[in-house]
């Protein structure tokens, strides 16, 4: 697994800040992929599983984690968490927002949990053939963390086709910008759960973004969320 100190970040900050999302080539081996796509089958280990369609989510299923996360998991949301909390006061001080996101990892779900999300959130997707995933937002409630990440696990033109990230921006009195993004199996992807703040002539305002999967055109797509906030 890359060390999470070794990434550029202020590359990655940068490019968070112009497109709401950054992009992290082979953060996960092969190998590593291959173990947590082996997880899916570990029912005991979640405490959800969401059929997308009975929800009109999408057409495919994904699984909350329970709590204790497995190690790999737990690791990865507590080392990404603290890099991403100090853009995250950068944003909330841009946009006059009165929230102040402490350093560590911990202290958040402390703040999360005081408020009564207390269902982790961390999950694994899978999608088949015909399957995809509506733009949508991962809020939970009222604490939510302004990034979150999202793990490819299987190799697109190898494993499957089709399924890319799909990522808009609603941008005030002005039609949705799409970007379209196809990721390796170990890459990263970085993205604003909610908004990301841009420079207008009288300050910065709030583009909402939303993000979703495109259609699977035929094998299977594995992926691992990483979101920060727990849930009601």
């Amino acid at each position: 697994m890359l060390a999470i100190h070794n990434l550029h970040w202020a590359n990655l900050y940068q490019s968070l800040n112009d497109k709401g999302y950054a992009h992290i080539p082979a953060v996960l081996s092969q190998e590593e992929c291959e173990k947590l796509r082996k997880l899916y089958d570990e029912e005991n280990l979640y405490r959800s599983v969401i059929n997308m369609q009975r929800y009109r989510f999408g057409k495919g299923e994904y699984k909350y984690f329970s709590y204790p996360l497995p190690p790999a998991i737990q690791k990865l949301r507590e080392t990404i968490y603290s890099p991403l909390a100090t853009l995250a006061n950068e944003w909330m001080q841009k946009l006059s927002i009165d929230i102040q996101f402490p350093s560590s990892h911990h202290e958040f779900i402390e703040r999360c949990h005081a408020v009564a999300q207390l269902r982790p959130t961390p999950l694994i997707l899978r999608y088949e053939s015909g399957g995809f995933n509506t733009l949508h937002q991962d809020l939970y409630g009222d604490v939510y963390f302004p990034f979150q990440v999202v793990f490819v696990l299987s190799q697109h033109g190898k494993e499957y086709e089709g399924g890319e990230l799909v990522l808009t921006e609603q941008i005030p009195r002005a039609q949705s910008k799409a970007e379209v993004v196809r990721p390796n199996q170990g890459d990263a992807l970085i993205f604003t759960t909610n908004f990301r703040p841009v420079k207008g002539t009288r300050g910065y305002y709030r583009a909402a973004m939303r993000h979703g999967v495109s259609e699977v055109k035929s094998g299977i797509r594995y992926a691992l969320g990483i979101i920060f906030h727990d849930a009601k």
